[in-house]
């Protein structure tokens, strides 16, 4: 579903993504690991048509994000990092909104919503504002959101960031449930270790801009000689303490949405 070769991109002579190289299964649940500011956020926006790359090649369900960015948008759902709902909507209005950006039918996107907020656990909340949701619910929406209009590839930065242990256990439930039945492919990042390793079928770690290590969960331990993920994720990429620079898909959007565009 996803083919990345040799992939660059730079700014003003910062390499931020430097010749990497990738792919992502079908119906794979992939995990791209990294410190901040080692590339994850750059690649993401390249695969998803926010960033366009330096050099290298990527296919993303077959389509290039240069030349067929529509037709990639339409194979995605994404799940920011920085919330994206309208709070001044109901749960049901945003999923409507969404799919009517799609082009969904009405009778379509009144069964989607439906069938959605049942499996995330909002069916009773639909008539609500959005303000008034607490910030696991919110999460859950925007999953259901991002399913609106039955993506091939989802992809989810960092999807349960500051939520309690309880929230992060029922949204990857959902998760990895959607992914086995509805088969999308699942493209996540996390600072949560044991997500990846509870979840991913795959997982890279990349640092400084490079790809340091990429298999299964086994697979990378054997290679560290590690017991787990996340003493393998600091052996391979240190313990110094990175600061996080880049501009956030909230803010990306936003900027978006006023006219600028990135280069």
């Amino acid at each position: 579903m996803i083919e990345v070769k040799n992939l660059t991109k730079r700014f003003n002579g910062l390499v931020a993504v430097d010749n990497i190289s990738f792919e992502v299964k079908k119906g794979e649940v992939f995990a791209f690991l990294g410190p901040n500011g080692a590339g994850k956020s750059t690649t993401i926006k390249i695969l998803t048509t926010l960033l366009k790359p330096t050099e290298g090649t990527i296919r993303v369900n077959g389509f290039d994000p240069l030349c067929e960015q529509n037709e990639v948008r339409k194979s995605l759902g994404i799940v920011f990092q920085d919330p994206s709902l309208d709070d001044e909507l109901t749960a049901r209005e945003n999923m409507d909104f969404h799919g009517a950006l799609y082009k969904m039918p009405a009778d379509l996107r009144q069964e989607r919503t439906k069938e959605l907020l049942q499996i995330v656990d909002l069916e009773d909340r639909q008539n609500d504002l959005v303000k008034k949701f607490s910030g696991g619910m919110k999460r859950r929406l925007e999953i259901a959101r991002g399913l609106m209009h039955r993506p091939k590839i989802f992809f989810l930065d960092e999807p349960t960031l500051g939520l309690d242990p309880q929230t992060r256990s029922k949204i990857w439930d959902y998760i990895k449930e959607l992914n086995e039945k509805e088969g999308v492919t699942v493209f996540f990042t996390t600072h949560y270790m044991e997500e990846a390793e509870k979840m991913a079928d795959t997982i890279a770690i990349i640092d400084n801009g490079r790809i340091v290590s990429r298999g299964a969960l086994a697979e990378i331990k054997k290679e560290i000689g590690a017991e787990s993920l996340e003493k393998a994720f600091l052996e391979l990429t240190g313990k110094t303490i990175r600061e996080d620079k880049p501009v956030s898909f909230g803010r990306m959007r936003a900027m978006r949405n006023r006219g600028n565009r990135i280069k």
